[in-house]
């Protein structure tokens, strides 16, 4: 058995967790916030057999699109001169951890 540990921007959340019930997998949904921008994610926590983790990366990825985003940077022209640029990053994706697990129960 495996954990798959997916954190997926909420602009694409409810798309990954439909796609995922349709193909018989349960999953927890967890509200969490990236570091950088300090934005909303979605973690799903599933648990599958071995065989299954492919097709859940499969879907994840399908779901999960990268997207270009302004964000303000704060730049210094002098002694307490500071002016605001929009910088363009790319956020949105998804970030997959896979971890081999000893006990899974329902209860």
């Amino acid at each position: 058995m495996k954990l798959v540990y997916a954190i997926v921007n909420n602009d694409d959340s409810h798309s990954v967790a439909v796609s995922l019930t349709k193909a018989g997998f349960s999953a927890t949904k967890l509200a969490s916030t990236g570091g950088f921008l300090m934005s909303g994610n979605t973690t799903f926590l599933i648990c599958a057999e071995d065989d299954k983790i492919n097709e859940i990366i499969e879907i994840i990825k399908k779901k999960s699109h990268r997207r270009k985003q302004f964000v303000p940077s704060a730049t210094s022209y002098g002694i307490g001169t500071y002016t605001s640029i929009p910088v363009e990053v790319s956020v949105g994706g998804a970030t997959i951890f896979v971890t081999n697990i000893e006990h899974f129960e329902k209860v």
